[in-house]
């Protein structure tokens, strides 16, 4: 009953990512992310020019804050490319191995479920 119960939250997440609008990019300055974060956009960190990370709050729906960081000599460190319309793609996947287990992709501002 658990599986199925898990199995129609994600089929609803699914769909109404489908529906929403695309996430955005915010840039704040410094080489952190706010306490606080966007129910939806992600934040980028970026201090003198240089992007340290970018965070956005779990797809799920669990609540937590995911922070990637996006300098080249970081490991692991993600691509992110922003199209003409602030939309996000971040590149390797996003996969928290703990907690929710959440595994997806995002490509201009929409989240797709692995």
């Amino acid at each position: 009953m658990m599986k199925l119960l898990k199995n129609l939250q994600a089929y609803f997440q699914a769909l109404l990512e489908t529906f929403s609008p695309a996430r955005k990019l915010e840039i704040v300055d410094g080489d952190s992310l706010p306490r606080h974060l966007p129910r939806k956009n992600l934040v980028l960190a970026r201090e003198d020019g240089e992007d340290w990370c970018v965070g956005l709050l779990c797809p799920c729906g669990c609540g937590r804050t995911i922070e990637l960081q996006v300098f080249p000599e970081a490991r692991p460190s993600w691509q992110l490319a922003v199209d003409n319309k602030n939309r996000p793609t971040l590149h390797p996947s996003v996969w928290v191995k703990d907690g929710c287990k959440s595994h997806f992709w995002l490509r201009k501002g929409k989240v797709f479920w692995c």
